[in-house]
């Protein structure tokens, strides 16, 4: 972990489908002690998604209730479907205490994060192509054809903002894209 005047709020966004869970679980087995933000959602857990460890799955009232309470560091409503946000306290704490933390959002809740928090370290995570991503998306037989047309139109655009971010970490190799992040964080 680092020093309260080193502790970054770094925030890894990037189209769906391009492995920025797989690149989060690779840096926390390469650094144990990193901090990364556990995201609330609406939506259904995915099979083998833990609570707690992957997401909080909450219900919309309960979602709600974090807008209202301002309990979000950020939030969006991803393909039209469901909603995930950021819950503030635990970053807060964690920034507060001297840790740097690691929040993986989608681009819209990178664009809000660094509206409220121009501190923020932004690094879009990309693919190596767009057939690679589209290989990836259809090979995780998690999405309807529907979905998987849906996120690939709005990776199509989220692709098209990567110039916004500080940093671009291109998915090649998972090892290097969680060493290239961990350097972003100050852990290596």
């Amino acid at each position: 972990m680092t020093s309260p005047t080193n502790a970054k709020l770094v925030v890894l966004a990037g189209p769906s489908g391009v492995g920025k869970g797989t690149v989060v679980r690779r840096l926390r087995e390469l650094h144990p002690d990193v901090y990364v933000s556990v995201s609330v959602t609406t939506r259904p857990p995915r099979p083998g998604e833990v609570e707690g460890r992957d997401y909080f799955f909450i219900s919309a009232d309960r979602f709600d209730s974090l807008i209202e309470s301002d309990g979000l560091l950020e939030w969006a409503l991803v393909h039209g479907v469901h909603r995930y946000g950021t819950p503030a306290e635990p970053v807060c704490e964690q920034l507060e205490a001297g840790h740097s933390v690691l929040v993986e959002i989608d681009l819209a809740g990178a664009r809000q994060v660094r509206a409220a928090r121009p501190d923020a370290v932004t690094v879009f995570l990309e693919p190596p192509s767009i057939d690679e991503l589209i290989r990836r998306l259809v090979g995780r037989a998690t999405e309807s054809q529907e979905e998987v047309d849906r996120r690939l139109l709005t990776a199509r655009r989220e692709m098209a903002s990567r110039s916004e971010f500080d940093h671009v970490i291109r998915n090649i190799d998972v090892d290097q894209a969680a060493r290239e992040l961990a350097a972003i964080l100050g852990l290596d």
